[in-house]
C-alpha cells in the first residue's frame, strides 16, 4: 500500500509540473522555487506544536489549489505559481515519505516515522 501511495504522489507531482507550464514562467522557476516551502521549518523554533502548525498550513494541497485557482480566475500569475509550486513541493514530499507533521515532534508524520523507525516506549 505504501508503494502505490507513493506512485500516486509521484502522479501528482507530474501533474504539478504540467501545470507549471501552462503559467507561462521560465522553466528554471520550478526547480529554484520547489523547496522554498521547506523555509516552514523554521516555525519549530517556536515549538513542535506551532512548528507542525505552520508546516502543515504551507504543505495543504487543498490551500494550494485554492491559490491557484484563485490565481487563474483573478488574473494574478504569481499567485497561481505559489499554488502550483505548493502543490509540487507536497506531493514531491509525500512521494518521498515525508508528510504532514503531529505536534509531539518533526519526525512524527501521518505517513509514519521519517527514516521508518517508530520512536521507542
Amino acid at each position: 500500500m505504501k508503494t502505490l501511495i507513493r506512485l500516486e504522489e509521484l502522479a501528482l507531482f507530474l501533474f504539478s509540473v504540467f501545470l507549471f507550464a501552462s503559467l507561462h514562467f521560465p522553466w528554471w522557476y520550478f526547480p529554484i522555487l520547489l523547496f522554498a516551502p521547506d523555509i516552514s521549518i523554521a516555525a519549530y523554533r517556536a515549538g513542535p506544536r506551532i512548528g507542525a502548525w505552520v508546516y502543515n498550513l504551507v504543505h495543504h494541497r487543498g490551500l494550494a489549489l485554492l491559490y491557484y485557482v484563485a490565481g487563474l480566475a483573478l488574473a494574478i500569475p504569481v499567485l497561481g505559481l505559489v499554488g502550483v509550486i505548493f502543490f509540487a513541493h507536497s506531493s514531491l514530499d509525500r512521494a518521498l515519505g515525508y508528510g504532514l507533521k503531529y505536534p509531539d515532534s518533526f519526525g512524527h508524520t501521518h505517513l509514519g516515522h521519517i527514516g521508518g523507525q517508530a520512536p521507542r516506549v
